[in-house]
């Protein structure tokens, strides 16, 4: 039986991963800072660890053939964008990202995933909502609006030179906006569809919610399911990356909330007040992954976030009940 090693685990996209390893047969080493806040692990040996700290890694990477690197200081655009964690940011996930290759091929680990992100794309090609460039070439010359995007940058580099100098196989995705159940919703690291999905059930039918900017920004958001179909696919096949795992199903944040609350049966009046913004248009291009690995999203973005509202609808509920019972 193969055994990997998902680092992140603890968190959204890797306790969906870990799950889907388990039904394919793997026996699977999890490790996080934290355990998952919101479901039990399905992982065989689940670490509390910090992978900053090299005797952790050190140990971690033991036996392992595979390792699915998902583990990164990040959040929204509340965390990324204000200026106030950039040292941390990039300091913490650089030194993870250190750690796991050094240690990992050290001990004999074949095969890396790395998780990049769409932040790494230039500022100068997002500034357009309507016509954003996100094609896995136009990330050079490089101009990442974040120092989140400048860190996934330079570790995609480090992946790659490690493939190089020690022959390694490496495979790097970029994530455009994963979103799904199980991921925080609240406390100020929650991305868009969880933040709104939040703010349209605490508001009452009729009511009023805030978005930050105008909300003529545009994104494209990939539900969970895909993303693991995704990065499955790419593990198990000779491309070797970077390439977009996204949606190329574009909307405003406009069009983001008055979808969720068509999913939640209220009106709503958006209020828009100042905030992080990130950039102007961010668009998954799929071309690429296509042509390398015939894989595109399979479902739209309605039925994603009506998993997405059902779930964050309960977690409100819950905590609302939570507080009458003190």
């Amino acid at each position: 039986m193969k055994k990997v090693l998902v680092s992140g685990a603890g968190g959204f996209i890797g306790g969906h991963l870990v799950r889907r390893l388990k039904s394919e047969g793997y026996w699977v080493r999890g490790v996080d800072i934290k355990r998952h806040e919101f479901a039990v692990t399905a992982a065989d040996e689940f670490i509390v660890g910090d992978l900053r700290e090299t005797d952790v890694v050190r140990g971690i990477v033991e036996g392992i053939s595979e390792v699915y690197q998902l583990a990164a200081d990040m959040g929204g655009a509340g965390y990324i964008f204000s200026g106030e964690h950039d040292a941390a940011v990039m300091h913490n996930s650089a030194t993870i990202n250190l750690n796991m290759l050094e240690w990992g091929r050290q001990a004999g680990v074949r095969k890396f995933f790395y998780s990049s992100s769409a932040c790494m794309y230039p500022e100068y090609n997002q500034l357009d909502p309507g016509n954003p460039n996100c094609s896995e070439e136009s990330a050079y010359p490089a101009a990442p609006d974040s120092e989140y995007g400048w860190e996934k940058l330079f570790s995609e580099r480090l992946y790659m030179a490690y493939m190089r100098n020690h022959g390694v196989q490496v495979r790097i995705a970029r994530f455009h906006n994963i979103f799904g159940p199980e991921g925080t919703w609240c406390g100020g690291r929650e991305k868009a569809p969880a933040a709104t999905c939040r703010k349209v059930a605490e508001a009452d039918d009729g009511g009023l919610i805030e978005l930050w900017g105008d909300g003529k920004q545009t994104r494209s958001f990939l539900y969970i399911d895909e993303c693991v179909d995704g990065v499955r696919r790419l593990m198990e096949s000779d491309f070797t990356g970077p390439v977009n795992i996204g949606s190329d199903e574009m909307v405003t944040i406009n069009q983001l909330a008055q979808m969720i609350a068509k999913v939640a049966g209220k009106r709503i009046t958006i209020q828009h007040i100042p905030g992080p913004l990130g950039v102007r248009g961010r668009n998954s291009d799929n071309r690429l992954i296509r042509e390398k690995l015939q894989w595109a999203p399979s479902r739209p973005l309605a039925e994603g976030l009506e998993k997405q509202y059902r779930w964050v609808e309960a977690q409100v509920k819950n905590a609302v009940a939570g507080l009458a019972a003190q």
